[in-house]
């Protein structure tokens, strides 16, 4: 059991930027090593937070002492820095989505399970206490139906996320975190159907609007309607209907009609996935991990199946991409 985390990250952008703080706060862990394919800002984040600046992920690894490391890059930067990492035999955070192909994710998945490394996912929302008691509350219940949304600004900026090579689009890059709650509350989902439009911002590549259609492994139904072109926000957040109860569901208070007394959630059982990943890290139990790389490959597949619907015009397996 280590004293101390020493921490590596790769990418030092806005992502980043929140885990670095979350790192530095927690006394078990450390910053000892950051990079980022901006010099200036592996520069300022050393700086920041009193450690070494590379180059380039490889010159962080080669130089070692390192206990785990945080990959917080694009969509499109995946792949050679996490099986770098796996070489290295550290165990990673990585931010979601884990790939922009199936073939990509299942190969390092393939590493991860053969290696038997230690990793977690950047889905959040699982560790709030929101998340916890819905799907407790849920488990001996059947859900008939389950529709989310995802509508926010977002596509309106930020040039790399309006390019297919480099987001995969909104339903990849961003409502993934929706998806991946529509699965850890709802069960597994086997089948999308997907239409998409672009409608409104016609500098960008890839659609500004998104609906699909959800068949759950448990026969439940559900649907996800995405916009990154609203100048406001109403994002992550789902209505789970079973027998005559509908629980609005979003991370920070969800709400049950009609009022059922059953249903409680306290907020004071909400975790850091950072603090839950670092104390994986330094007492090599992984009981509090909820987000495992094998797992979000799962959550890739449905994105990557609803814009293969898309593209088809009718409906696809998750996973048959």
């Amino acid at each position: 059991m280590a004293d101390q985390v020493r921490v590596g990250f790769v990418g030092c952008g806005g992502n980043a930027q929140g885990h670095m703080r979350q790192v530095a706060q927690d006394p078990a862990a450390r910053i000892v090593g950051v990079c980022d394919v901006s010099g200036e800002a592996a520069a300022k984040a050393a700086e920041q937070f009193a450690a070494q600046a590379f180059s380039s992920h490889k010159a962080m690894l080669d130089a070692g002492g390192l206990d785990a490391v945080y990959i917080s890059v694009p969509p499109c930067a995946h792949g050679e820095i996490e099986l770098d990492v796996l070489d290295c035999g550290l165990p990673f955070f990585v931010e979601k989505p884990v790939a922009l192909t199936l073939e990509l994710a299942q190969r390092i998945a393939s590493r991860v399970r053969e290696s038997n490394t230690l990793t977690c996912v950047g889905y959040q929302l699982r560790y709030t206490a929101a998340a916890q008691a819905t799907k407790a509350f849920l488990a001996d219940r059947t859900v008939g139906m389950a529709v989310g949304r995802y509508w926010c600004p977002s596509g309106r900026g930020n040039s790399w996320l309006q390019q297919w090579a480099k987001s995969g689009g909104q339903v990849v890059e961003q409502a993934t975190h929706t998806i991946d709650m529509m699965r850890f509350l709802c069960g597994e989902i086997i089948e999308v159907y997907c239409l998409q439009a672009n409608r409104t911002l016609k500098a960008i590549d890839c659609p500004d609007h998104n609906v699909l259609a959800i068949k759950f492994a448990s026969g439940a139904l559900g649907a996800l309607t995405t916009c990154w072109a609203f100048e406001g926000w109403d994002g992550n957040v789902v209505d789970i209907f079973f027998d005559r109860y509908r629980i609005a569901w979003n991370a920070a208070a969800p709400a049950i009609t009609p009022a059922c007394e059953a249903f409680q959630v306290d907020a004071a059982l909400n975790r850091s996935i950072d603090k839950v990943f670092i104390e994986a890290v330094r007492t090599g139990d992984r009981s509090g991990i909820l987000t495992p790389y094998e797992d979000a490959v799962r959550s890739l597949a449905v994105s990557l199946a609803a814009n293969a619907s898309a593209r088809a015009g009718q409906p696809k397996r998750a996973g048959a991409v």
